[in-house]
């Protein structure tokens, strides 16, 4: 919010020079404004002269000698210095960061939202966890990515929909329906033959179980379609609860059978075949890909008959355009980093804008316990699920920690520490410090001391501790850092600042004394403390954790 009267500071001091004559207003919008990253080199820093004298053939000091003249009159501005070959460095007052703490308690809840996406249209795609067994921690780290990515989206202005889409569809539920089966007549006592690539684990016991003890003798001529049934409809059910344990729900789920059923992925090859995209070669159906910068065509039909994962999904993709959404984003593991140009291309090939679609890939997580590694795999349910990760360390806990690193970062997740009640424990640390901020406020409550005014300078002056500006320049900066993290579809940058704020405070706070002898300081320090507290619970939020009032 600084940052952008700064802007405007600087592009009213650059259009005044072009007025003046001291340059011409050729590429007068290209300079960028930007925080350095060495300490000393000023808060902001622009590099118009850098480029505007490249222009005019000018040398970049007299330019930023003349710009720095008239930054030098704007009131904003403690000092203004030049450095290096032409940037002006701007040194902001100390009042000017303090004036972030009224639109802090003016907006509540709302602080650090925006209106950049302009209610676009935007389809969040997550999870889409085949119905074959319960959420592992991988699945997790896609749910609670997905539903980051659609939080800062929600609060940048984006209508969002949240959707899951339920692949129940091809040999998986095949399989899935063999393995129960198997069970099911091992558990009436009959010769059943276990699938050589079936799934394993207690899991399939609960289910063969529960059909058992509805059907009973008649499931040894039932046809596969109702182990099936039984154990996705099970299956289904214990993920929905799973995420809606730790806070996620979604606006639709769209069925992978309804492609088939509504003749829309017939419908794909069709359309390629009539434009002379799709062939048939050693009795299967490919796509030219290559048309499309491929290196080479894809299989779409097997000469089984049976579709290939990218056949559908392309229909699944033109059925989104259909709907009308602007911008579709899709979470999915690094396992479909060679899927993903291949659906992208059919999308292309039947002229729709695959610009609009954008694939966020992350990499798995892998958990350790007493420093070494926790063995995992799916097919033989020695997996650890998203339940018993969330029995084990919380699911706030679980969030930070798949939060804590980019998306195409791989994560160690740490079980020990993410159960340390101390402040190793980065989410520990960083909820601490709300709850630290509100055990303060009911502090000064008890004592009948009231926080200053936000919007009386005399007590917004007081404030000029270095580590005071330093909150203060950290809370400014928290509404472009979401904006930021929505454009680039980066939540984890919620969690950087919310460390990094953390580690301000718990610094200011052993070091200053919020409620001192000094009745007006302690007003003041009272209004940062307020506002801080404000900052830390919507960046908590923002995520999905909570912001504890005591710990």
């Amino acid at each position: 919010m600084i940052k952008s009267q700064v802007r405007a500071c600087v592009a009213r001091c650059v259009a005044t020079g072009c007025r003046q004559g001291y340059w011409t207003d050729d590429g007068k919008d290209t300079y960028a404004i930007e925080v350095p990253k060495r300490e000393g080199q000023g808060d902001f820093s622009t590099n118009f002269a850098l480029i505007s004298a490249g222009k005019m053939k000018a040398k970049p000091r007299d330019v930023a000698a003349q710009l720095a003249g008239l930054l030098n009159d704007e009131p904003m501005f403690e000092r203004v210095e030049i450095a290096g070959p032409g940037f002006v460095n701007l040194f902001v007052r100390p009042s000017v960061w303090a004036s972030v703490l009224a639109p802090v308690y003016e907006q509540e809840n709302t602080f650090g939202f925006s209106t950049i996406g302009g209610n676009r249209k935007v389809l969040v795609e997550f999870v889409s966890a085949n119905p074959t067994g319960p959420l592992s921690v991988g699945h997790g780290r896609n749910a609670i990515l997905g539903d980051a990515i659609a939080r800062v989206l929600s609060a940048t202005g984006y209508a969002v929909q949240r959707e899951y889409y339920f692949n129940d569809a091809g040999r998986q539920m095949r399989v899935l329906g063999e393995s129960t089966k198997a069970r099911c007549l091992e558990l009436l006592g009959l010769v059943a033959e276990f699938p050589e690539d079936g799934y394993q684990g207690e899991y399939i016991y609960d289910i063969a179980r529960s059909l058992v003890a509805e059907q009973g003798e008649h499931l040894q001529d039932a046809p596969l379609d109702l182990f099936i049934g039984h154990a996705r409809g099970m299956i289904f059910a214990g993920i929905t609860a799973t995420l809606a344990r730790i806070g996620i729900q979604f606006d639709s789920y769209f069925n992978e059978r309804s492609l088939y059923e509504n003749g829309l992925v017939a419908k794909v090859v069709e359309d390629l075949r009539a434009k002379d995209l799709a062939y048939e070669q050693d009795g299967a159906t490919w796509f030219r890909s290559t048309e499309f910068g491929q290196e080479q065509d894809r299989v779409i039909i097997k000469s089984s008959g049976e579709p290939t994962y990218r056949l559908p999904d392309i229909a699944y993709h033109r059925e989104k355009f259909a709907r009308g959404f602007e911008w579709m984003v899709n979470v999915f593991g690094s396992d479909h980093i060679a899927t993903v140009p291949d659906v992208l291309a059919g999308v292309s090939a039947l002229g729709l804008d695959a610009e609009r679609i954008t694939v966020v890939l992350y990499q798995f997580v892998t958990l350790l316990r007493g420093g070494k590694q926790v063995k995992m795999s799916t097919r033989k349910a020695t997996f650890v699920t998203v339940d018993e990760l969330v029995d084990e360390v919380g699911a706030d806990a679980m969030r930070f920690f798949f939060l804590m690193r980019k998306a195409d970062s791989q994560i160690e997740f740490d079980l020990d520490l993410a159960k340390k009640q101390s402040q190793e424990n980065p989410v520990y640390y960083v909820q601490y410090a709300h709850a630290r901020l509100c055990s303060i406020e009911r502090q000064a409550q008890e004592l009948g001391m009231e926080p200053g005014s936000p919007d009386e300078a005399a007590v917004l002056a007081l404030l000029t501790a270095p580590e005071e500006l330093a909150l203060l320049k950290s809370m400014a900066a928290y509404p472009e850092l979401v904006e930021g993290a929505a454009r680039d579809l980066a939540p984890h940058r919620i969690v950087f600042y919310l460390m990094e704020l953390a580690g301000q405070f718990h610094s200011y706070y052993n070091k200053r004394k919020v409620l001192g002898d000094d009745a007006a300081l302690s007003q003041a320090r009272l209004l940062l403390v307020g506002a801080l507290r404000r900052v830390f619970r919507n960046g908590l939020m923002l995520i999905g954790l909570s912001a504890p009032e005591r710990m």
